[in-house]
């Protein structure tokens, strides 16, 4: 894994209050195509919805990609499918796909059908069960699909995330994939966030599909796993923000940030802050120190990388000569644009369309004011995609909006960089 760190500033005023912001790059090796090279056998558990809005092209389209994604698994992966509406239903237990048998496992999927109710968490559940059973050397990965409101069982999402949360910090990742403009975004979202994995809005049957693909490529190019990063202040720093929206806790040792698995050549920014103290002592101070601690596929060899931050501590009139990093404050500003989207979503859904289109149109002008040199691809991207947004806020469906603003943010704001999940596009 490779890892870089910056700060948008490195010097802090003597005997005054400061806020510095770190941001951290990390980037997973490529796979290398050795055909003697032997993958470790991959776990996945995928959890559709059955319930009666599933019935027709959506149950179609989903039954067609769990078949299709059995055809990707290895004879040595482990499979397994629990379905739900309001109960819970396990079609095929995890086992090895040649234990299962592949015609066999294809017939158990093309008869399923729709039911009732929707008892998400039951399925759920029931699929970590089966994950935590079924797990592997790398972990499991559990995918869950749904097209509709829970409306029986656990309905709360911060208490969902708290599960797939505990889920992910061993090595079960979670991902999920809303269908259609009327299922859940703060459930599924919340999942997805505390189960490290990928949320994914698809707006019909065949994007839903598409995007389960995607995650089956994702598991089958996995780099590294169990990733996570110890952030461990030093006496000189009284508090730690984390920008992005990532799984965390505190502990004796520091703030622990759980980043999960890493696809093969794929990068992550994070963005810290750290808040220091006034400092009477001018020289070189650390602030902290950083521990990334993942395991490398398909070796499933420990490495741990560690690195200092240090800032100088210099005198008033030579810190207010400092130059923030134009680089850290434009991935400030991009983080910045999934807190509006979020804020956006918040007001669309009390109906608050004015808040809304102010939230947004203040996103896209802080972004646009960069110099030119600064707006990158991905800057220019967001500048298109709010105000884009913005007036489709009384033109388009509001659950369609809803969900595609939150799918954004969520994507963007956990610092994934180029990762394939799936669903709907800008």
């Amino acid at each position: 894994m490779h890892v870089t760190a910056h700060l948008d500033v490195d010097l802090a005023a003597v005997e005054a209050t400061d806020t510095v912001t770190l941001m951290l790059d990390l980037q997973a090796p490529e796979a290398v195509a050795d055909p003697t090279a032997v993958r470790p056998e991959h776990t996945a558990i995928v959890v559709p919805d059955r319930s009666g809005s599933m019935s027709g092209h959506r149950l179609e389209a989903a039954k067609r990609a769990l078949i299709d994604l059995v055809a990707r698994l290895a004879d040595r992966d482990t499979f397994g499918l629990v379905t739900f509406d309001d109960t819970t239903q396990v079609i095929a237990p995890a086992n090895r796909v040649a234990d299962h048998g592949r015609d066999r496992l294809a017939r158990l999927i093309s008869e399923i059908e729709p039911g009732g109710m929707t008892d998400m968490s039951g399925g759920y559940l029931r699929g970590l069960q089966e994950a935590r059973r079924g797990a592997g050397s790398a972990g499991a990965t559990i995918v869950l699909l749904s097209d509709g409101h829970a409306n029986a069982g656990v309905t709360d999402p911060a208490a969902l995330r708290q599960v797939a949360a505990k889920a992910g910090a061993q090595s079960i990742t979670t991902s999920t994939i809303g269908i259609g403009h009327g299922y859940d975004q703060d459930l599924l979202a919340e999942i997805a966030t505390g189960g490290n994995g990928n949320h994914s809005f698809a707006a019909d049957a065949d994007s839903a599909a598409a995007a389960l693909l995607a995650e089956v490529e994702g598991l089958l190019s996995k780099a590294a796993q169990a990733a996570s990063l110890l952030i461990t202040p030093t006496n000189d720093v009284t508090g730690i923000g984390i920008l992005n929206d990532l799984p965390a806790h505190a502990g004796s040792g520091g703030i622990m940030v759980e980043l999960g698995d890493f696809y093969s050549g794929e990068t992550r920014r994070l963005l810290l802050e750290l808040h220091i103290p006034a400092m009477a002592a001018l020289g070189l101070a650390q602030a902290a120190e950083l521990i990334l601690t993942y395991v490398e596929l398909p070796a499933l060899t420990q490495h741990t990388v560690t690195l200092p931050v240090s800032v100088s501590v210099v005198p008033a009139d030579v810190a207010a000569q400092r130059v923030p990093s134009p680089e850290v404050h434009r991935e400030k500003l991009l983080l910045s644009a999934q807190a509006a989207k979020r804020a956006s979503e918040d007001a669309l859904a009390r109906g608050d369309y004015d808040t809304a289109r102010t939230t947004l149109d203040g996103a896209a002008t802080a972004l646009a004011a960069m110099p030119g040199e600064a707006i990158t691809d991905a800057v220019a991207a967001e500048i298109a995609w709010l105000p884009q947004t913005r007036d489709g806020l009384t033109d388009w469906d509001p659950g369609y909006t809803s969900k595609r603003l939150r799918a954004e943010a969520n994507r963007k704001s956990r610092g994934y960089k180029g990762r394939d999940q799936g669903g709907e596009r800008p």
